[in-house]
Formats: C-alpha cells, sequence, structure tokens
C-alpha cells in the first residue's frame, strides 16, 4: 500500500495529552494515517481511515523522502489487508529530526526503528 503527504506532523512528547507521542499525515487523497503511543502502554496503535487498532512489533523505516511502515503479517489488517504501507513525503529536512525523535519514542521497547538519513 502507498499513500503520499506532503508533510508529515509529529510530535513526540505532548505533554497536554500524558506525553503522548504522535505522528500524522493526511494524504493527496484525503486518506488519514494516525501513529501514536503513551510512554505507559506496549502497545502501538495505528489509524488509516478507521477505528485505531494496537499491535506491537512494527518495523519503521525513515528516509529523508519515504516513511516505510512494515507490520506482520497476522496484522494486516490494519494497513488494509498490506503487511506494509509507504508513505511518500516532502517533509523538510529541519523536521526530520522531530520526526525521527517521534519514531524513537513510539517504537522503543515495542518495535524497530530504522534510519536511513544520513
Amino acid at each position: 500500500m502507498q499513500m503520499t503527504t506532503a508533510l508529515l506532523m509529529a510530535n513526540p512528547c505532548d505533554d497536554e495529552e500524558d506525553n503522548l507521542a504522535m505522528l500524522c499525515c493526511h494524504s493527496d487523497k484525503g486518506e488519514m494515517f494516525l501513529i501514536t503511543r503513551y510512554p505507559d502502554e506496549d502497545e502501538v496503535e495505528i489509524t488509516l481511515d478507521g477505528e485505531p487498532l494496537a499491535l506491537d512489533g512494527l518495523k519503521i523505516t525513515l528516509s529523508p523522502t519515504r516513511l516505510l511502515i512494515e507490520v506482520a503479517p497476522d496484522d494486516a489488517d490494519v494497513l488494509n489487508d498490506s503487511d506494509h504501507l509507504e508513505i511518500i513525503h516532502s517533509s523538510d529536512a529541519d523536521e526530520l529530526v522531530e520526526i525521527e525523535q517521534t519514531l524513537k519514542n513510539i517504537l522503543t521497547g515495542t518495535g524497530t526503528y530504522i534510519s536511513e538519513l544520513s
């Protein structure tokens, strides 16, 4: 599955929302993707134009122009029956630091983060 967005919006630690780490985007076709995790939770919640679903064992790769989310085949229902979601983005280089920190906060202890930024 693939989507294109102009901007990835990230917040590594929203103190007004109990330190929630959140990354979201809206595709050029109006689809919404949201991934969140509270620091005291063991699972990550993903929302893709519907109800949020909790899962663990995610693998996320960030590059300057692409965000790749991979899930286990058993969790493919969260990504509309696909085991991955590729988000092509146009985020500014200075925003990637906050996006990367957000992904690290979301995945620490529950998934794998891979950086292709350097």
